[in-house]
């Protein structure tokens, strides 16, 4: 084991049992289980007890049953698998809210597909309403170009729309909705975006980046219940999928105000990490009060900053140290500027506050590496724990720096088996092993917290387990995995969903493992994912899901 994991499971190791708590009844005893904790004092365990939402007791189905009172309830597991609650370390809550109320363009095969969903929804709106949509990706289509507006503009004439890429990295709009925003063949390229255009100048209805804002400012926002409804809907997701908690990447103050009010009012029941968009109003009112951790009986953590350095590979816009293989005059965009960077990282060293960077491309990773480095040299701090957010395509000789600095790739495993089919087109073989290079990583002592970028991605987190373990899609292709020697182990895997997050989070001592003392937040499987064929991990099913003891999701039949 690495110095870096023995330093973890040494912080991480508190005793099985609360000695004053543990000698009372407890409120809950989860018996007859296969317990897999994440934690490296008592991985595997059959009982464990809960009191007050939090484990008082880990170990023996004999001993637990000592703690039984007279309301004490007993979760009989029927030998089932239970691992603590899964947390995505790299999601967007409000994102996926507002996908649940868009038109849903995942799994479209052609921009015939798109257009016919988009008009579909038009027929039960009244003219002149606005129309989003999220999903497509032309990597999938037969013509593998990015569209025009024509048939769309054709199609829709009557509404403005605004159609996000799958990997939120581009806008296609029709012409309602460049009218309205003013967008013409003069409309220069915004810092950090890029209007696509044909051969006579027009724009073709694709925008890259924050070209995207252009359009997007002209959309109008949820009302405050609107979007609290929207939330509602995605925590009830998340839950359905064994998610307790998410770091969400990026959130205004408008949403993180709404966040706390919505768990001071018992809406939440979920444990998120918030990360504070770059917005110099909002750093300044955050960095003023402080980190803030815990708060509303543990349900939000606001401590952390969210900066973006470079785009999306799908879309062309991750910074590349070399140009773009299948784009030879186009090395991606830097979305900000690397003085900036820098300058937020050591306001937010001096201020206790995390800050994770969005950066996908070697020359984006690489920036923020530097940006990182320099500002720890003029602010030391110890344990920052800065992530770069995403560390898609790594140079090799930038592999070894987040051990050496302290920084935390903070990766998504199921981008790597979205991307596959067609990132060598962009990268060229040879920088392909730089890329989703976790063994690599793993190899230098850090730790690779997992998560799924959703609405990116799909919700459901074994999505990402799976492709862990495996680096294949759900055909079990290709055979053996993608470049398989960076594939994780199962516990890896585990640990990345659960204890990782936790830890890149400044949450182990509260969450991340089913520890006593912990909350106690846990998923009952349908079947064990540490043991199945890696084939049918995939198949596996979410029966309940708890959140401080309490069922937030269950299954029907009840375990």
């Amino acid at each position: 084991m690495s110095p870096f994991r023995l330093a973890l499971a040494a912080l991480l190791a508190v005793p099985f049992s609360l000695d004053a708590q543990s000698q009372q009844p407890a409120d809950l005893i989860v018996t007859n289980a296969r317990v897999y904790t994440a934690d490296d004092a008592r991985p595997l365990v059959e009982a464990f007890a809960v009191r007050d939402g939090r484990v008082i007791f880990v170990g023996s189905q004999r001993e637990a049953g000592m703690l039984k009172g007279a309301s004490t309830r007993v979760l009989d597991a029927q030998g089932r698998t239970i691992i603590p609650g899964m947390v995505d370390a790299h999601a967007h809550f409000a994102g996926l809210a507002l996908k649940l109320r868009a038109v849903d363009l995942v799994g479209t095969k052609s921009l015939e597909d798109v257009i016919a969903l988009v008009a579909e929804k038009a027929k039960t709106l009244p003219k002149g309403t606005w129309i989003t949509g999220r999903g497509w990706d032309q990597n999938a289509w037969g013509n593998t170009q990015f569209p025009t507006h024509t048939q769309l503009s054709a199609a829709i004439p009557d509404h403005p729309v605004i159609l996000t890429r799958v990997d939120g990295h581009a806008g296609f709009v029709n012409s309602a909705a460049m009218q309205l925003a003013g967008l013409t063949r003069t409309t220069k390229d915004p810092d950090g975006g890029k209007i696509l255009k044909d051969a006579q100048g027009n724009p073709t209805g694709v925008l890259i980046d924050r070209a995207q804002g252009i359009v997007g400012a002209k959309v109008p926002e949820f009302t405050r219940d609107e979007m609290r409804s929207a939330l509602k809907d995605a925590i009830a997701r998340m839950h359905s999928f064994g998610l307790v908690g998410m770091h969400d990447a990026g959130a205004s103050r408008a949403n993180i105000d709404l966040f706390e009010d919505m768990a001071q009012k018992q809406e939440l029941n979920l444990r998120l990490y918030v990360m504070i968009g770059d917005d110099s109003v909002a750093l300044r009112h955050y960095f003023a009060q402080g980190p803030r951790s815990g708060l509303h009986n543990g349900q939000v953590w606001v401590r952390a900053v969210k900066l973006y350095a470079d785009g999306a590979m799908g879309s062309r816009g991750a910074a590349l140290l070399e140009p773009y293989s299948d784009d030879p005059n186009n090395t991606g965009l830097l979305l900000s500027a690397p003085a900036h960077i820098q300058e937020v990282a050591e306001a937010g060293l001096r201020a206790g506050f995390q800050i994770n960077t969005h950066a996908i491309g070697d020359r984006g990773n690489r920036v923020v590496l530097d940006a990182y480095e320099r500002a720890i040299g003029r602010v030391p701090r110890v344990d920052h724990r800065f992530r770069v957010e995403h560390a898609q395509i790594l140079h090799y000789d930038d592999i070894p720096r987040f051990a050496q600095l302290g920084v935390i790739p903070s990766m998504q495993a199921s981008h790597q088996t979205s991307d596959m089919y067609w990132i060598g087109k962009r990268l060229g073989p040879t920088r392909l092993y730089g890329a989703y290079a976790w063994q690599s990583l793993l190899q230098t002592g850090v730790i690779i917290p997992n998560g799924s970028d959703f609405p990116v991605e799909e919700v459901n987190p074994l999505i990402s387990f799976h492709a862990a373990i495996a680096r294949q899609d759900g055909r079990d292709w290709p055979a053996g995995g993608w470049f398989p020697e960076q594939k994780m182990s199962r516990e890896d895997a585990l640990r990345s969903m659960t204890i990782w997050p936790a830890y890149s989070g400044f949450q182990e001592k509260e969450i991340g493992s089913i520890t006593a003392g912990k909350y106690a937040d846990f998923v009952v499987l349908d079947q064990d994912i540490m043991r199945v064929p890696v084939e049918l991990v995939l198949k596996t099913k979410v029966l309940a899901t708890y959140v401080g003891g309490k069922t937030v999701y269950e299954a029907s039949p009840r375990p």
